[in-house]
């Protein structure tokens, strides 16, 4: 078990952007996901193709349930950010049409992630934190509200 906490990676009037930062990390999970992408020369095209995703999100549309690809199981929130090649995954936590917590991701080698240890890790990650905040939620100990996650500040997750 690991101790995380959500930290915001840009906010704009259409939307914010969040990610995943586990206890002792130089880096949150985006970093690493970026940072991985980057090194694999066959990987930067989809990387490049994801980031541009992203930022148009974020800038301009908002995260609208049609633009993910559902992940997870039926009870999750988890989605993924779907790219033309099908070579790269960037899993994340669709909340609201306002608000993403992106995770991390990798090279899909295998028909579904369940397949590969890395990216069922990933997936399972999101899903135990998708359960966390939305018992919070129900507590009332955070909301979302338009393109932000109320509360989520001081709050660390043992994931």
């Amino acid at each position: 078990m690991a101790t995380a906490t959500i930290q915001s990676v840009t906010q704009t009037e259409k939307a914010g952007l969040f990610t995943i930062c586990f206890e002792g990390d130089s880096y949150n999970e985006f970093q690493k996901f970026i940072t991985k992408s980057d090194e694999d020369v066959e990987l930067l095209p989809d990387l490049q193709e994801i980031l541009r995703v992203i930022r148009r999100m974020v800038e301009e549309l908002g995260f609208l349930e049609r633009l993910f690809r559902p992940e997870g199981k039926m009870r999750d929130r988890v989605a993924a950010i779907p790219v033309t090649s099908n070579k790269l995954r960037l899993y994340c936590l669709r909340l609201s049409d306002g608000v993403l917590i992106v995770g991390n991701g990798g090279r899909k080698k295998t028909r579904t992630y369940n397949e590969s240890d890395e990216l069922s890790g990933y997936v399972l990650t999101l899903q135990k934190l998708d359960a966390l905040l939305r018992a919070a939620e129900k507590k009332g100990v955070i909301s979302i509200e338009n393109t932000t996650i109320a509360g989520i500040d001081d709050k660390t997750f043992d994931i």
